[in-house]
């Protein structure tokens, strides 16, 4: 009969941990050290692996923003446009760090900056797209930070595409890729659909958001 590959290590773990009783010694001389090592060297490789779960987590964790940024974003709450300039403010900030890094020569220090910057840009375009919906969803008049907005999206494009996948980033940088033109999408989309709403309802522009009539 063929038995599966995790049925037999699961048999070996078992045996390691729980060995027969007629392979049990007590005094050391037939399985007790042997078995004790063994238990231990398993037990040492679990703790390890479990060691690396906090790093991980950490890594999955990284804020695009700082402290202050923050503050800005929460403080422009009230004002859609503001808001919207701001995220493309940061946008700017960081697809000019990778542009520089670009231009650099190869190294694991740069490779894990690009990784790192090209998550974070990644993260801000969908969150900034997170926005849009909203703001689209209440017809709050952001014609003038989308006209800010598609004027930068297709720059950070051009300096992602520019960028030569490594393996160090290649993943990262695929991402930000395939974010910057969703992104960039929307923003077209949005804009020439704002037009065309307050065409239509010229008491309407300028508002945060439509109040009910």
């Amino acid at each position: 009969m063929r038995t599966s590959r995790h049925s037999s290590s699961g048999q070996i773990a078992n045996s390691l941990l729980f060995p027969p009783p007629d392979r049990v010694c007590f005094n050391g001389r037939r399985w007790g050290f042997d078995y004790m090592r063994k238990r231990r060297c398993l037990l040492g490789i679990i703790l390890f692996l479990l060691s690396l779960l906090p790093l991980h987590a950490q890594k999955e964790k990284r804020e695009p923003l700082t402290g202050a940024q923050i503050e800005q974003i929460r403080e422009s709450g009230i004002n859609p446009n503001e808001r919207v300039k701001l995220y493309t403010r940061f946008l700017n900030e960081h697809s000019e760090t990778i542009k520089s890094l670009t231009k650099r020569g190869k190294s694991p220090a740069r490779s894990s900056h690009l990784d790192d910057e090209l998550q974070d840009i990644t993260a801000l375009m969908d969150e900034l797209g997170s926005n849009l919906d909203v703001f689209s969803d209440r017809h709050a008049d952001i014609r003038i930070g989308l006209k800010d907005l598609n004027e930068s999206a297709d720059r950070w494009l051009g300096i992602l595409r520019a960028l030569p996948g490594e393996s160090g980033f290649d993943l990262a940088r695929k991402e930000a890729i395939e974010s910057g033109e969703e992104l960039a999408d929307q923003a077209k989309r949005l804009l020439q659909e704002q037009k065309d709403y307050f065409n239509l309802h010229k008491d309407e522009q300028g508002q945060d958001r439509a109040e009910p009539k």
